[in-house]
Formats: structure tokens, C-alpha cells, sequence
């Protein structure tokens, strides 16, 4: 008989298997219907969310419960889905009602339970007003919707947290997150440290500059500004303080750096996913108007690493330290052969990009057989695979709660009509105007930003403020991008700025230094969503390459000038390079 620890880590890992093999079962089986297999992916992970993130034993025991009513309820409605399709929407009977609410409930409790309080209490100020709005006077009020109407459109429909996102949830970002898993379980974070260390370890401050190439590598499979500074930020935060870096602004380097993760394609943070089911645009068109944006970020945050080299005369890494040439090669290729395989299936086998990743992750489980040594050893084997189905059902389980969570906010919008009186709202306070409805904007993602993820904080931020800004001009996915990255701002933003919190902690600095410093280096976060306002051919690389090279270079000297003069310059010069560059960003496009 195995011991009891045994058998509990054995139980999670059965489960964790399971809730991988279904989402890899779901791109190979055909159509399943929407209100089964998107229930049956809330049933798989409300277990990770509510028992095994639980804190303490009162919290198991609770979580415990309250996962197996989840679990009970959504298998229900999965069971029973041909039935309740052909209901629309309208609960029938007092057993529906409890169903519905202890799906609500359930939803936001695990929302709670894994990101905090905000984005929950959000969901629940939603749903109250979609309850009781009706006796709100006004333009606000709402004309009222019968409660078996309202609730089951939100459990038993697609309208709620069974709607579109979730089906994001389901198909694609779930695939990309085990695909980033099973990268991580093996030797493919090392490789992108080695290829960073070779390519510019070297350098005038080189040490910051492995951290913004490993950043960015590691960005695009993790998609995880606070993953990305976690493990990124292990190796390259001694290396810097080693090599006598301020500890401000080797932190600053690391959150600035792992921050364009949530940019950098292919995974944007899942924000990527979300953008086609908003916006209709096909995921390869999205990913080849962010990266021309994500390259002026990183090259913002480069040039101002060389100015801070300057300032402080930081050098690079010594050759001793420098991976060997045989690590290098090795190394790299266990994420170049994933990597490879999923470019491949998505733009010359013209796979769908869920269809290509799964194609990847079994690239990258069959090199989970081999070390860097290139040996094959069965304890490290089993041990790399138990940790690549763990971490992916653990963070598919965190983002699928903040999904779900979004979903009933997005529901309500669509059923009460607020989301049309706020889009009103933003353009009579902007006077019609388009500028000052992308600082409203902007203004509001910051602010909805610090409380809750990017990806949802851009959910309900586009979803407001989205018809305003495209009915004042802006091409849809434009107006995507540019909430997307001002969703952004609060991991590098007091007063809550995530990434500059952890990177502070981990090297022991006070975090408000860290995070002015992150602000400087940070600048083209604030600046390139507006260069894309008015350069909008900087998004149009598939349709039109040179027109999108000309903008993007227009930007680059703008933002070039604009970080020098911010970090590197000498007073009075600093004033009119910034000057110059602010103008080179935003009006050499309206202009030229």
C-alpha cells in the first residue's frame, strides 16, 4: 500500500494528466458541442483552484465542498445539453435556479480564491445591477430581464460564462499554456538563457542585456510578466548584482524586460486568443501586427540599458562565465525544434494555431527524454513529465478562473445594454474628440489594471471602450492593441505594479525606487500605443511590409530619442530630445 503523501501526489497527477489529455483530445476529436466540453473544462479545474492552491486546512476542507458543487453543476449541465439547448436561455424549475447560482458562486469563489478580491467583486457588481438595475433611475437603469431569463442565460447559454471566452479558454489558450509547460519541464529555458548569454553577454551591460533577450524568448512561452521575472530573474539578477549593477536597476531591468512578455508573440499573455474571438482578425494576422510593436519595446528598453552602461560604466559578462559554444547549440535547439514545428503548422501547413501547438507540444514531450548531456535518465524523465503535466493544469486552471470570472461581466454588459451607455458616456466626455477618448481609455485600463490580470482587464476595458474608439475612427484590431498594452502598464505602474514588486523582493530593494527607474526604461509602453494611433501602417506587416517598416523606423527614432534623453542625456539636452522624440512618434504619422 503506498504512502499517504504517495497517494495524494499520485491522485494530482492522474488529474493533471487527464485535464491535459482531455484539451489535447478536444484539437484531434472533431466538434464537440460548446455546452460539453466547456463545462467539462470548468469540472477539471476547479480542483487546482480550490483544493490544491488552498492555504491551509480549513481552506482544503472548504475548497473541498465547494469544488465538488462545481464540479456536480457543471457536469449536470453538460450531461443535460441537448435538453437545455433547445430551452434558450430560460431556466425551468427551482433545480435549474440552484444549479445556476451555485455555478455563479462557485465561478467567483474560484476567481476569488486565485487572484484576490477585485475581479470578483467586479463580476458581483455586475451581476446585482443585472438583478436590480431596473430600479436605478436614469440612463444607467435598465429596463429589468425575468430572473430565469437572466440566470440561465449566463449558465445554460452562451451568453455567460459558457460564452465565447471560455471557448478561448477551452481550445486555444489552454493548448499554448501546456505547450509553455512542457518548454519549461525540460532544457528550453536554459537554451534561451545560453543563446541570450552568446548573443550579448559581451556587451556594455551585457548582463541587463541577457535579461531583456531571455526575457523576450522566454516571454513568447510563458506569456506571464510574473513567470517571466520568477525564472528569468533567478539567473540574471545575481549575474547584474555580481557584475556591481545598482540593485534598482537590475530589478528594474528584469520587470521592465519580463513585462514584454504579455507583447511579444506568440502568446501575448493569452490576450492574443481573446483578440480573434473579439475581433474576428485570424491569429496570424494578429501576431504580425504585435510584433513590430513588441520589437520597438524591446529596442526602447535597449537603448536605455546603453545609457545607464554609460552612467555607471556596467560591463559585460565575463568570458569565463560565458556558456560554452557545444551548450549553446544543444541547448537552443529544445526550443527551436517546438518552436520550429509550430511556425511550421501554422504558416506553411496552414494548420489552425491550436492544431499546430499540439503538434509542438509532442515535438517538445519527446525531447522531455533528453538532458542537455543528451543522455536519456528515467528518473529525470519522469520527473519532467509529472512537472509539465502539474504546471500546465496549474496555470490552465488560474487562467480558465479569471475567464470564467470575465465571462459573466461580459454576459451582463450583453444582456442589460451598460456596455452601450458606457461607450455613450466616453464619447460625450471626450466632446467626439479621438485623443482625448484614447487617454479616457488609457486612463481606465491603468486603473482596472492594477486590480485585476491584463487579459481581463483588457476584456472588460475593450468592451466598454472599444465601440467608441473604432466608431471614432480606429480599425478594430487597432483599438485591441492599444487597450491591450495600456492593460499592461500596471506591472511596471505604482502604486500596484506587479512584476517591480517580485523583482524587488527577489534582490531586496525598495520597490518604489525600482519602479521609477522600470518607468524610465519602460518609456515605449506609454509611447508606442499612441505611435500606433498614428502610424497605423506600423500594424499592417502582412498586408503591407514597407509601408509598416517605413512607420516602424519613424517610431524607433522617436522612441530612440526619447529613452536617451530620459536616462542618458545631460541637462538642458534631455528636455528637447524627449520633445523631439515625442513628436517623431506621434505626429510624423499624421503628417508624413
Amino acid at each position: 500500500m503506498l504512502p499517504k503523501g504517495r497517494v495524494h501526489a499520485a491522485f494530482w497527477l492522474l488529474l493533471a494528466t487527464a485535464l491535459v489529455g482531455y484539451h489535447l483530445a478536444l484539437i484531434f476529436s472533431g466538434l464537440v458541442p460548446n455546452l460539453v466540453s466547456r463545462p467539462l473544462h470548468m469540472a477539471f479545474i476547479l480542483p487546482f483552484i480550490l483544493v490544491l492552491g488552498a492555504s491551509g486546512p480549513a481552506s482544503r476542507i472548504s475548497g473541498a465542498i465547494i469544488a465538488m458543487l462545481g464540479v456536480a453543476a457543471a457536469l449536470w449541465v453538460a450531461l443535460n445539453a441537448d435538453r437545455l439547448g433547445d430551452q434558450y436561455g430560460f431556466l425551468e424549475g427551482n433545480f435549474q435556479v440552484a444549479v445556476a447560482v451555485v455555478l455563479l458562486a462557485v465561478t467567483l469563489e474560484a476567481a476569488r480564491r486565485a487572484i484576490g478580491w477585485p475581479l470578483p467583486l467586479v463580476a458581483a457588481s455586475a451581476l446585482l445591477y443585472g438583478l436590480f438595475g431596473q430600479y436605478i433611475p436614469g440612463q444607467f437603469g435598465h429596463s429589468g430581464t425575468p430572473i430565469n431569463s437572466f440566470l440561465g442565460t449566463l449558465t445554460i447559454a452562451e451568453g455567460g460564462i459558457w460564452g465565447s471566452l471560455t471557448g478561448v479558454s477551452v481550445g486555444v489558450v489552454s493548448i499554448f499554456v501546456i505547450f509553455g509547460a512542457v518548454l519549461n519541464a525540460g532544457e528550453a529555458g536554459q537554451g534561451v538563457m545560453n543563446v541570450a548569454a552568446a548573443f550579448a553577454g559581451r556587451l556594455r551591460g551585457g548582463a541587463a542585456k541577457v535579461s531583456v533577450i531571455s526575457s523576450a524568448l522566454f516571454g513568447s512561452i510563458s506569456g506571464s510578466a510574473s513567470a517571466n521575472v520568477a525564472s528569468t530573474g533567478a539567473i540574471t539578477l545575481p549575474a547584474m548584482t555580481k557584475l556591481g549593477y545598482p540593485k534598482r536597476l537590475a530589478a528594474a531591468v528584469e520587470a521592465v524586460a519580463s513585462s514584454g512578455g504579455q507583447i511579444m508573440p506568440p502568446l501575448m499573455g493569452a490576450g492574443a486568443f481573446v483578440m480573434v474571438e473579439l475581433t474576428g482578425v485570424p491569429y496570424t494576422a494578429i501576431m504580425a501586427a504585435a510584433v513590430l510593436p513588441a520589437f520597438l519595446y524591446f529596442l526602447a528598453v535597449w537603448v536605455g540599458i546603453n545609457a545607464y552602461a554609460r552612467r555607471f560604466d556596467l560591463k559585460g559578462v565575463d568570458a569565463s562565465d560565458q556558456p560554452a559554444s557545444r551548450d549553446v547549440i544543444i541547448t537552443s535547439l529544445f526550443f527551436l525544434v517546438p518552436f520550429t514545428v509550430l511556425l511550421w503548422g501554422m504558416f506553411w501547413a496552414q494548420f489552425t494555431p491550436e492544431y499546430a501547438a499540439a503538434l509542438a507540444i509532442l515535438a517538445g514531450a519527446l525531447l522531455l527524454f533528453v538532458n542537455g548531456n543528451l543522455q536519456c535518465k528515467r528518473e529525470q524523465v519522469a520527473a519532467r513529465f509529472a512537472s509539465a503535466v502539474i504546471n500546465a493544469a496549474r496555470q490552465v486552471s488560474m487562467i480558465a478562473a479569471i475567464i470564467l470570472c470575465a465571462s459573466i461581466i461580459i454576459g451582463v454588459l450583453s444582456i442589460t445594454g451598460l456596455g452601450v451607455k458606457v461607450t455613450s458616456l466616453i464619447l460625450e466626455g471626450a466632446g467626439g474628440l479621438l485623443w482625448p477618448s484614447l487617454l479616457l481609455t488609457a486612463l481606465a485600463c491603468l486603473i482596472l489594471g492594477m486590480e485585476v490580470p491584463t487579459t481581463a482587464a483588457y476584456v472588460i476595458c475593450v468592451s466598454v471602450a472599444g465601440p467608441a474608439l473604432t466608431q471614432l475612427g480606429l480599425e478594430p484590431l487597432q483599438a485591441h492593441l492599444f487597450v491591450f498594452w495600456f492593460a499592461l502598464l500596471s506591472t511596471i505602474t505604482p502604486p500596484v505594479c506587479g512584476a517591480v514588486f517580485i523583482a524587488a523582493g527577489m534582490i531586496g530593494e525598495n520597490w518604489l525606487k525600482v519602479a521609477l527607474t522600470a518607468m524610465a526604461l519602460g518609456v515605449g509602453l506609454y509611447v508606442i500605443p499612441l505611435g500606433m494611433v498614428a502610424n497605423p501602417d506600423m500594424l499592417r506587416l502582412a498586408d503591407a511590409p514597407v509601408a509598416a517598416l517605413i512607420a516602424t523606423v519613424r517610431v524607433a527614432l522617436g522612441l530612440t530619442l526619447l529613452s536617451y534623453g530620459l536616462i542618458g542625456a545631460r541637462r538642458p539636452v534631455p528636455t528637447v530630445l524627449m520633445v523631439v522624440g515625442g513628436l517623431c512618434v506621434v505626429f510624423s504619422g499624421l503628417y508624413f
